[in-house]
């Protein structure tokens, strides 16, 4: 075998691991294939939005919400002592709609973290047969209630949610941002393969809009039983599963949309308490393979990094010539594959000519949430994720 032919095989990897996960996110369902028309007999849903320190969003997020085309809603503003105007400014859409109710939360109860505890106070004064718990920092279309209300009914989900777009302003964001969202497409396919999982460990749902029954979040203790986990929204779609409820995830890009961080100090922080504290949780429960999380969590990152590194350090004359092939054919599918990313997204496909800063700037943030272990830091809180 010539040193050619093994520097191709070596190199396949980096050729069939986008083709492969291309084609199992390709196994998604929109809820485009329902209904945008609301019928009479629909039941009164609760959206009930945590906000902590959103003076910046609170107010798009609720008036997208209210210009909803769904019939009967009540819209519950949960303000988590937050130290700006977050509340002030929801108060303010308050007086111009009955349909919004704005509070506080109590006091931080010890072994809670504060978005559960937010939504928890939220359904202690919601009457809505089904509640929506949806992020403050995202945007709604007219039809995006209804037709999930109806997927929702239609595919007899307890608990429903959705994949939204997400909105990349600065440039780390396009650069961080399609990272880490393709690390979880590969790992978890598209909506349909989320749906069919048989096992719990591989269920998810989005915590940006997360819809139940409340019969079914009575039953399973909803935000209660995860009160002490940084990944809320993974362990709901898993606790619902292993209690023998039925979990559906369907893409809504069209009508659902999130901007979660706005500055590279925004994403550090923000996927450095999430990777690693809750990514464990995605992993099936077999002796010792936790122990190898960290090592699996920095894999991607330096994927997609080696083959530009190494073409550089080859044409440096820093490594064999022999590497040089393999280098030269790994970068050019890394290029093309993150070239079709960025135009699936709307974005320009000469970002990919960045992607291995995206790559280098994710390496960090993954090493430094392997760092802090389960300690979470996150809008001046501190906490230990279970």
């Amino acid at each position: 075998m010539t040193s050619d032919t093994i520097a191709l095989l070596a190199a396949l990897p980096w050729i069939i691991i986008p083709v492969v996960s291309a084609i199992r996110l390709r196994d998604s369902r929109s809820i485009d294939d329902f209904s945008a028309d609301p019928s009479p007999e629909l039941p009164l849903v609760s959206v009930i939005i945590p906000a902590r320190n959103e003076a910046r969003n609170i107010e798009r997020c609720v008036r997208s919400v209210l210009a909803t085309s769904y019939p009967d809603l009540e819209v519950l503003v949960v303000d988590d002592q937050s130290d700006d105007d977050t509340g002030e400014i929801a108060t303010k859409v308050q007086r111009t709609d009955p349909r919004v109710l704005v509070f506080t939360t109590p006091q931080l109860p010890r072994g809670w973290f504060g978005k559960q505890w937010a939504c928890w106070t939220g359904v202690s004064k919601a009457r809505g047969a089904i509640y929506c718990f949806t992020d403050a920092d995202t945007t709604h279309s007219p039809e995006l209630l209804t037709r999930a209300v109806n997927a929702m009914a239609g595919r007899k989900a307890d608990l429903f949610t959705v994949a939204g777009r997400q909105e990349m302003v600065t440039l780390w964001e396009k650069l961080i941002q399609p990272q880490v969202f393709t690390m979880l497409n590969a790992w978890y396919g598209g909506t349909e393969s989320v749906t069919r999982a048989r096992h719990s460990w591989r269920k998810i749902a989005n915590g940006q809009f997360l819809m139940t029954t409340r019969a079914a979040y009575e039953e399973t203790g909803g935000h209660e039983a995860v009160r002490a986990s940084v990944a809320e929204d993974l362990m709901l779609a898993q606790l619902y599963h292993r209690l023998g409820k039925h979990v559906v995830f369907m893409d809504a890009r069209q009508h659902f949309s999130t901007r979660m961080y706005a500055s590279l100090r925004e994403l550090v922080a923000g996927w450095g308490k999430n990777v690693f504290a809750g990514g464990m949780h995605a992993l099936p429960r077999l002796p010792g393979l936790r122990l190898l999380f960290p090592l699996a969590l920095i894999t991607p990152p330096l994927m997609v990094l080696a083959p530009s590194v190494v073409l550089l350090l080859a044409l440096a004359g820093l490594l064999p010539g022999a590497v040089l092939l393999w280098a030269i054919v790994a970068t050019a599918s890394t290029l093309l594959a993150w070239a079709v990313i960025y135009m699936d997204e709307g974005e320009s496909p000469l970002l990919a000519l960045l992607h291995p800063l995206g790559a280098a700037m994710t390496l960090f943030i993954f090493l430094r949430a392997i760092a802090r272990g389960s300690r979470v830091q996150w809008k001046d809180r501190v906490y230990r994720s279970a």
